[in-house]
């Protein structure tokens, strides 16, 4: 059996026709180490391993994002209430941050909004927003913030925008204002 497999899989990958050959026209797919799992039974034929079932991003939805101008505004003159939440890790944070700016790791960052409010005071230094509040996301590059203003909305947070640029355009773009606010 394996040598009428191996012969149709090289009958149709083979551009040449050879006589005696079965020449298949669809497609052969290509199982691979990474794709394959050994069944039980001792058998040596592969079975596939079950793809992991991953949560699609809600294409009808993206946070609206915020500029450089907007974001510098809110830090002059924060309006109450306003969040402006930076979703890099501690140690990301250390090397500088935006002003005005509270901290929540990503990778604490659905577990912190199911927290009660006086546990996440206690935890996180400054009081939990409330599920209406104006809250800015950003991180390194934005791919983070993204993924934070997603799971906000998922976690009922209604007043979300992410600021795309992030860390990176704001170095930059107060770097080329010679950090004037």
């Amino acid at each position: 059996m394996q040598r009428i497999s191996r012969s149709l899989f090289l009958a149709a990958s083979s551009p040449l026709k050879a006589p005696g050959r079965i020449i298949v026209s669809s497609p052969v797919k290509r199982i691979t180490p990474s794709t394959i799992r050994w069944n039980s039974s001792g058998a040596n034929k592969p079975a596939e391993t079950p793809q992991k079932q991953s949560k699609a991003p809600n294409p009808d939805w993206s946070a609206p994002v915020m500029t450089y101008e907007e974001i510098k505004a809110r830090v002059r003159a924060p309006p109450p209430g306003t969040f402006v939440v930076d979703v890099r890790e501690r140690d990301e944070v250390a090397q500088g941050a935006i002003p005005t700016a509270v901290n929540i790791p990503l990778s604490e960052f659905v577990e912190a909004l199911r927290l009660p409010s006086p546990q996440f005071r206690d935890k996180y230094g400054f009081a939990k927003p409330a599920r209406d509040s104006d809250i800015v996301f950003y991180c390194r590059s934005g791919k983070r913030s993204a993924t934070a203003a997603d799971s906000a909305k998922d976690n009922g947070f209604t007043n979300i925008k992410n600021y795309s640029g992030s860390w990176l355009d704001w170095v930059k773009r107060t770097q080329e204002n010679d950090y004037n606010l």
